[in-house]
């Protein structure tokens, strides 16, 4: 009569073994449940889904916990029944320029960044022309995954145009676009970088600054360049033509082998970084020496910027807050509504040799 019953007792034992939480070491082979993390982290499942939602009534101190229990167990929320549950995807969607520029790709970078901190996913559509038809199946695309919200990516005029006269159905928001329409625009001053550049450059008393410039088609470049004029125009120096480049160095070093024969062109504002590189290498060609004969600005502050010869004085974005600070306009439409919201972050300039003479030290 007592021999059977240790064998249903240590029975009873295997099978609550399997009902139970997944080991805390995450080696079990199913995926990591919700109850898990909570078990790991301490807290209730409700916390850990507030957490995951990106409530904001958690404590920083919770929601680390939360956060280093999911990394530890590889925790990956359900996104198709959180869906079904809160008629939300958690997704929002990008549609970006497919170009391997600097700016764009950061931008691209910062927002992707943001959305992962606040629990999004990120859907991206990439166009390769401006058009509006290449715009509205971008976004027909990220609509029929039900995104959350939209982020455009809007370096050109042409783009911001195209998505004003669709309905998209869900909040938008354009970045890099122009703040004088009635869309959500998150930006860069670009007019307020280039003064800080060419300000610079004025108070070297070097006469008057010439300026290599992106494409006129990119609100960018236009932005720049009117930053630049004006800048001039306050100082009551000679504003001549610009020299237009395509963003590349190969373009700057075209520029630069024009402005390198000219002996007023002592001191030179180059819209973006890459530019600048192939400026610096025709006017060492010609016998133009970096600071001492022409004093050189560039524009984005680039990872190699610090590292060109002489390393280059630039106007720094901060893309990261760029991306931050889209994503919290977009969730903030989410929650609230409300109209178009306008909202320009200011760059700073970093002085380094290509205007200073002597030795860099650094950032």
């Amino acid at each position: 009569m007592t021999g059977p019953q240790p064998r249903a007792r240590r029975a009873t034992r295997r099978a609550g073994s399997a009902n139970s939480p997944a080991p805390l070491t995450g080696s079990t082979d199913r995926p990591a449940s919700i109850a898990d993390v909570a078990l790991f982290a301490g807290v209730s499942p409700q916390t850990v889904s507030r957490v995951v939602n990106g409530h904001p009534s958690v404590s920083d101190l919770t929601r680390s916990r939360v956060l280093a229990a999911i990394d530890k167990l590889a925790y990956r929320p359900n996104p198709a029944a959180r869906a079904l549950a809160s008629g939300k995807s958690r997704t929002l969607g990008v549609v970006a320029l497919g170009t391997g520029f600097y700016g764009p790709a950061s931008t691209l970078l910062g927002i992707e960044a943001a959305a992962q901190k606040h629990g999004y996913f990120v859907s991206v559509a990439t166009v390769h022309s401006t058009d509006r038809g290449s715009v509205r199946k971008a976004i027909e695309r990220l609509t029929h995954q039900s995104v959350d919200a939209l982020a455009l990516i809007a370096p050109y005029t042409s783009a911001q145009e195209a998505v004003s006269s669709l309905a998209t159905g869900v909040p938008v928001v354009v970045v890099e676009g122009d703040t004088r329409g009635d869309m959500s625009v998150v930006a860069v001053d670009q007019a307020l970088g280039a003064r800080l550049a060419t300000e610079h450059l004025l108070e070297m008393d070097r006469g008057t600054v010439f300026h290599i410039a992106g494409p006129q088609n990119w609100l960018d470049a236009r932005g720049r360049a009117e930053g630049w004029r004006r800048a001039l125009r306050a100082a009551g120096a000679r504003v001549n033509p610009p020299i237009a480049g395509d963003w590349t160095a190969r373009s700057g070093y075209e520029a630069g082998q024009v402005l390198a024969q000219v002996p007023d062109a002592r001191a030179i504002f180059v819209g973006n970084d890459s530019m600048a590189l192939g400026a610096l290498l025709a006017l060492h060609e010609h016998g133009r020496r970096v600071p001492d004969d022409v004093a050189l600005v560039g524009f984005d502050d680039s990872p190699d910027a610090a590292y060109f010869c002489p390393p280059l004085t630039t106007v720094r974005q901060d893309f990261a807050a760029l991306g931050e600070t889209a994503v919290r306009v977009l969730l903030e439409q989410l929650r609230q509504g409300g109209g178009a919201r306008h909202e320009l972050l200011g760059p700073t300039l970093v002085v380094r040799q290509s205007t200073t003479a002597g030795p860099w030290a650094g950032d």
